[in-house]
C-alpha cells in the first residue's frame, strides 16, 4: 500500500530538511530560555528541580553542536543563537551556584573567579577588537563545554571539586587560545577549529 503519491514525496523532502537544519537553532532557543527559569528554581530554593533544568540545558548543547557537525549545518544565525544560549547559561548558573550552595561557592572561589574570567575575557578582547562578541566554537571550547558541565553536576551533586578544578584549568587554556586567535584574526569570522588550524590556513 503507497501512503503518498510519488510527487507528494518529492514536495515532503525539502520540508523534512528544512526542519532538520532548524533543530539546532531550536536547542539554542531552549537554553536561552532555560536560563531565567533557572534563576527562578535557584532564587525559590529548588534544588531538584534546578539540576534537572540545567542538565537539560548542558546535554541540549551537546546535541546541538553533535546535530550542527554531523550534518554539515552552519549558519550566522545559528552561530550566533549558540553563543547567546552558551551566554546565557554561563552567565546565570553563577549566580544561580550562590544562591543554591554559597558555602561551596566560598571554598572553590579562586577557581569559580577562574572560570568566570576564562569566559568573560575572550569576550572582552573580541569586542574590544572587533566590536563584536566572538562565536569561534574551536574544538577545545566543545571539549571544555562537556567537561565542564560533567564537572560542574558532579561538584553539586556529589560535591567533589577536583573534576571542577582541573575543568577550570583546561577552561583557561582554552580561553588563552581564543584570544590568540583573535589577535591572529584581521576581521572576525565564526567557526574557528583550532589557533594551529588558523595558522595553517594563514600560511597557504
Amino acid at each position: 500500500m503507497q501512503l503518498y503519491a510519488p510527487g507528494h514525496r518529492e514536495r515532503l523532502l525539502p520540508i523534512c530538511r528544512i526542519m532538520i537544519q532548524a533543530v539546532p537553532n531550536v536547542l539554542s532557543g531552549f537554553r536561552i530560555l532555560a536560563a531565567p527559569f533557572l534563576l527562578y528554581l535557584a532564587r525559590t530554593g529548588h534544588k531538584g528541580l534546578f539540576l534537572g533544568l540545567l542538565i537539560l540545558s548542558l546535554l541540549s548543547d551537546a546535541v546541538d553542536g553533535y546535530i550542527s557537525r554531523r550534518l554539515h549545518i552552519t549558519s550566522d544565525l545559528g552561530t550566533r543563537l549558540d553563543s547567546w544560549g552558551d551566554m546565557a547559561t554561563y552567565l546565570s548558573v553563577p549566580v544561580c551556584a550562590w544562591w543554591l550552595w554559597p558555602d561551596i561557592v566560598k571554598e572553590e572561589a579562586v577557581w569559580v573567579s577562574i572560570v568566570i574570567g576564562s569566559y568573560v575575557l575572550p569576550i572582552l578582547a573580541g569586542l574590544a577588537k572587533f566590536r563584536r562578541v566572538p562565536s569561534y566554537h574551536t574544538w577545545g571550547a566543545k571539549v571544555a563545554a562537556v567537561v565542564m558541565s560533567a564537572a560542574v553536576v558532579i561538584l553539586f551533586i556529589v560535591e567533589n571539586p577536583w573534576p571542577f578544578r582541573c575543568a577550570a584549568v583546561f577552561q583557561a587554556i582554552v580561553a588563552c587560545e581564543e584570544i590568540l586567535i583573535t589577535l591572529q584574526l584581521s576581521e572576525l569570522r565564526g567557526n574557528v577549529k583550532s589557533l594551529l588550524h588558523l595558522q595553517k590556513a594563514s600560511t597557504k
